[in-house]
């Protein structure tokens, strides 16, 4: 059976948890105290129970009666009318039905409760348990409160004018039983019937309940359980009153207003609290006649133009004073595109609206009414001012036509939010302020290509600030730094789209054009840029390699070489003179050929004719010149180290400047760990990842490990560079990139050597006095950092920063230190193949050595290396070992002789720190010295003639492959305190021997 069908019979039982009846605790209560009046004896109690349980049967009887002739003669009557569609757009047979099961839930568990009750008098030896007015008086007020909302929303949409036109026929046939049921007078409206019919006999039975309670709590004196229930039925009662009042006013505004205000405001659960016309109050600026406070919106009329507020976005300020006017009580309404101030002639008018907006805003944002509407005692606390909502911007303005879903503060974004237009643009990060602040994503589209352009960077005021990421609509992508909006500072630009040619930009930018220094290169490294920019071209000194093997330097204006410049030739000619703007010979120049002639003259190079030229040819040149010429160094001293780079440095400048706050350090150093896991996934491709929730990466946190030895100074800096949040790490790793795009792949040659070994002295003075700073602020915060004035001067950049970056730098460096010494290595792996051949016998002859500092004699054989005695057929009576087979002798020897001196020495390579080289070659002199010792069994220090043919010996032996690149490394990258002294003998010592190996008597030596 449906809820639209007349019921014939009582509704099955609802099921309870408990049987009616006042417990036996009540009855058997001892009354005592000031609340006892008189005592009463358990037989007067029990007849009291009977008796009121009697008259809430009676009750739950007569209720039921009543609802189920409403149910018959008028809910399955109006459910019965064909729905009509309402021109104001509202379903009222949506709100009917609502009604209706709304009212059907109440006859349910009325009848329950009826069943319970009837069932205790049935079983009257059974203990009857708490009274369901008392354990269920919460699913009373749930049924009743739910039935009255519905009722009054049909009320409020004229739902019963309507019902009463649609069937008037059949109420007038049928009003006599109308009259019966609210005992009304017969000219009263039928819609006004229908409306008394469907609440007034359950506000009456609600009113029963409390008397019913009432009666024996009196009796009982005050028991706390009845005591609850009593204020639970007079709460319903408030509510059901209030709700009531609330619909007709709501009701009798809309009759009151123009269709167009109906249409625009009139919704079925919107109810008005407050209008000015009521209590008055004035807007200013005064375009607004009228106010009108609802339950979900504050609304302000200028003439039948409505401007609606939702609660969730308006704030309430009643500290504000209008000075203009001292008579006036005024209080400021803030929404996200507009501030108001309304104002009140007594100051009880403006305590008035100002609370009642605010109880509402909170309800509004609870998502549930008080209850009753307005609380127990009309006290409520106030809404938060920071909160999560959506707003629609129509205003002019950033954000005109913007659809915004986050947190909001007074009116404005302030937290995490999004906005998205109806373009498909969108934001996505931090807002301050009503600003974009912090890190956001934000997509914006391209028309032109179908794609957006997607920004992942940190914003300040609205404006993209510091570092960030952006990945274009034409495929191409920047990783740099931002100043409002625009690409400024170091940043790394790289097209990779498949349809036209790839390149990739590293350098400085300027108001988003390259300018400054910088790094340009073809995807397929056909050719790779090095110099100045302005503006996005070419404009000063700048030098160019070729995959050819060519390369030159010269001065550019707007994309073209101008001037003289510096070619060399894949084959190691090198011209010095004026070009044309296609980079020809043209114009007077001097000729340098791979054999060393030169040719001096007037130079005319055409494509199609090829290279024609006047002027004087000279054949004199020598071997040095020759090798001079072929190393020539591009940039030296014409690209100053300290001015390649700004970006980098300045940025980091500036976060030590600041304090190292961690809004700065985010902004320029990309950090970020309070986003989303959305926008974390994103960062973790962008930026430094925090490594987890318990490591802060606060500076004071980062010092904690600070000592003052040199050995821990180098272990933290280790760590530092390879933990993710240290600020150091995002330096390295920058100083890292520019440094590859620059002397990496077709950068890797040998006339870029002087810049490359400049540049990384240069990364480890700035790196070291940003060291510097940060552990004099640890000591400034706190730390435990060590101070300035206790530091040793043995600790410089190259005793502390040199050996903690050189390995993230030394493959492409020392790449260019081969290539460099590359003619010399030849031929000095050409003696050293040469003097391998020889044993160590014929080696030590060779080299002069004097024969009592021979160690050979210390060698002996074991008994399996000892040869057997044979007899020799010419002289058969003198028996001795013939070496047989005779190398195997030679060989034993050759790896015995000066061994821990050719070990320790082969040892150079297994570091790139230039202290621990030359360490390695001290020791080795001290392995060399204490061999001679062992064979003449004394101390003896070495002489430079003795010594330099046994470092022969064993750098021959030892065998290592670049040992010129080595000895340059260690010369341009070592220490200048430690030159001098022992060093720069054992060093020069090396040097010769490697000279020496060089030379054709050693080389063609057979």
């Amino acid at each position: 059976m449906t809820h639209g069908e007349h019921r014939d019979q009582t509704p099955p039982a609802m099921s309870m948890p408990s049987r009616t009846s006042i417990p036996r605790r009540l009855a058997r209560r001892n009354l005592s105290g000031k609340d006892a009046k008189r005592p009463i004896d358990e037989s007067t109690i029990k007849n009291l129970i009977l008796t009121e349980t009697e008259n809430l049967l009676k009750s739950e009887e007569d209720f039921l009666s009543s609802l189920s002739q409403i149910n018959t003669i008028v809910l399955n009557k109006l459910l019965q009318v064909p729905d009509v569609p309402d021109p104001l757009g509202n379903d009222y047979l949506t709100l009917l039905k609502l009604l209706n099961d709304r009212f059907h839930g109440v006859w349910d568990l009325t009848d329950g409760c009826f069943q319970t009750l009837k069932q205790s008098f049935e079983e009257p030896e059974v203990d009857s348990q708490d009274l369901y007015l008392v354990t269920e008086n919460s699913r009373l007020l749930q049924v009743y409160t739910e039935y009255v909302s519905a009722y009054t929303t049909f009320l409020v949409m004229k739902g019963f004018e309507k019902s009463a036109k649609q069937s008037s026929s059949y109420w007038k046939g049928n009003k006599k039983l109308l009259l019966q049921l609210i005992g009304d007078q017969p000219e009263t409206p039928v819609h006004v019937m229908l409306q008394r019919v469907l609440i007034e006999p359950l506000r009456n039975h609600v009113q029963q309940y409390s008397l019913i309670l009432s009666r024996l709590n009196t009796t009982l004196s005050q028991d706390a359980s009845l005591v609850d229930s009593i204020a639970a039925f007079v709460r319903l009662q408030t509510f059901i009153s209030q709700a009531l009042d609330e619909a007709s006013q709501t009701k009798l505004l809309w009759s009151s207003v123009s269709s167009k205000l109906v249409v625009a405001l009139c919704t079925p659960d919107r109810r008005l609290q407050e209008d000015s016309k009521n209590v008055p109050v004035t807007v200013t600026p005064g375009r607004y006649d009228r106010v009108l406070l609802f339950n979900d919106a504050l609304v302000f009329l200028q003439g039948n133009e409505p401007h609606i507020c939702d609660l969730h976005t308006v704030w309430v300020d009643a500290t504000v004073k209008q000075k203009s006017d001292l008579s006036s009580h005024t209080f400021r309404i803030v929404t996200p595109e507009e501030e108001l101030f309304l104002s009140t002639r007594e100051q009880p008018h403006q305590v008035l609206w100002s609370w009642k907006i605010n109880q509402l805003i909170r309800q509004s944002l609870e998502r549930r009414r008080d209850f009753p509407l307005w609380g127990k005692t009309g006290e409520s606390s106030d809404p938060p001012t920071a909160r999560l909502c959506r707003y629609t911007y129509r205003s002019e303005g950033r954000f005109k036509n913007a659809d915004y879903e986050g947190d909001m503060s007074w009116g404005k974004p302030h937290g995490k939010g999004t906005l998205k237009w109806a373009n498909g643009r969108n934001h996505v990060g931090d807002f301050k302020f009503g600003q974009e602040d912090g890190f956001g994503i934000c997509l914006i589209p391209d028309a032109s290509r179908d794609r957006f352009d997607c920004y992942k960077c940190h914003w300040r005021s609205g404006a993209i600030q510091g570092y960030g990421i952006c990945e274009y609509a034409d495929e191409s992508v920047y990783k740099g730094y931002f100043k409002d909006n625009m690409r400024q500072g170091f940043g790394v630009l790289e097209q990779q789209a498949s349809t036209t040619t790839s390149w990739k930009y590293t350098g400085n930018w300027e108001k988003d054009k390259r300018s400054g220094y910088g790094v340009w290169e073809t995807s397929d490294n056909s050719e790779r840029y090095i110099g100045m920019w302005q503006e996005n071209q070419r404009h000063g000194l700048g030098i160019v390699l070729l995959n050819t093997g060519s390369c030159y330097q010269g001065f550019f204006n707007a994309n073209k070489l101008v001037g003289p410049g510096v070619l060399i030739t894949e084959d190691n000619s090198m011209y010095e003179g004026e070009f044309t703007e296609e980079c020809l010979l043209s114009g007077k120049g001097k000729l340098t050929f791979a054999n060393g002639f030169t040719l001096v003259g007037t130079f005319n190079k055409r494509a199609d004719s090829g290279l024609q030229t006047h002027g004087v040819l000279s054949t004199a040149s020598g071997f040095q010149d020759e090798i001079l010429k072929k190393k020539y160094q591009f940039g030296a001293g014409s690209f100053p180290v300290e001015e390649r780079w700004p970006g980098i440095f300045k940025q980091f400048q500036k976060f030590l400047e600041s304090g190292c706050k961690r809004e700065m350090e985010e902004s320029f150093l990309g950090f970020h760990v309070r986003s989303s896991k959305k926008m974390q996934k994103s960062q973790e491709y962008l930026y430094c990842q925090r490594d987890s929730e318990t490591d802060s990466g606060h500076i004071e946190d980062i010092m904690k490990e600070l000592s003052l030895e040199s050995e821990s100074l180098q272990s933290y800096l280790e760590k530092a560079f390879n933990t993710s949040h240290h600020p150091l790490k995002k330096v390295m790793k920058l100083l890292h990139v520019v440094f590859q795009a620059t002397y990496s792949g077709l950068g890797a040659n040998l006339h870029l050597l002087s810049m490359a070994q400049e540049e990384i002295k240069y990364y480890a003075k700035k790196l070291w006095e940003f060291f510097r700073a940060l552990l004099a602020m640890a000591e400034d915060k706190g730390g435990r950092g060590p101070h300035k004035d206790e530091m040793s001067e043995e600790l410089n950049p190259y005793t502390v920063i040199l050996p903690a970056i050189l390995p993230r730098f030394h493959p492409d460096l020392f790449m260019l230190y081969m290539l460099y010494q590359q003619q010399e290595d030849a031929l000095y792996w050409q003696g050293i193949v040469r003097l391998g051949h020889l044993n160590d016998t014929k080696l030590l002859e060779f080299l002069d050595v004097q024969r009592q500092l021979w160690p050979l004699k210390d060698v002996k054989l074991t008994a399996n290396q000892a040869l057997p005695l044979t007899r020799n057929p010419a002289n058969p009576n003198n028996t001795q070992p013939t070496p047989y087979p005779r190398i195997k002798r030679y060989s034993i020897v050759r790896h015995k002789c000066f061994q821990s001196a050719t070990e320790c020495l082969q040892k150079i390579i297994t570091t790139v720190d230039p202290k621990e080289k030359l360490e390695i070659i001290l020791k080795t002199y001290q392995e060399i010295e204490n061999t001679v010792s062992r064979v003449l069994s004394k101390d003896y220090k070495l002489p430079m003639d003795d010594l330099l043919p046994l470092l022969i010996y064993v750098v021959s032996r030892a065998g290592i492959q670049h040992l010129g690149a080595e000895i340059h490394f260690i010369q341009d990258l070592m220490d200048p305190n430690n030159r001098g002294g022992i060093n720069d003998f054992l060093l020069t010592a090396l040097e010769s021997c490697y000279e020496h190996i060089q030379k054709d008597e050693v080389r063609l030596f057979k």
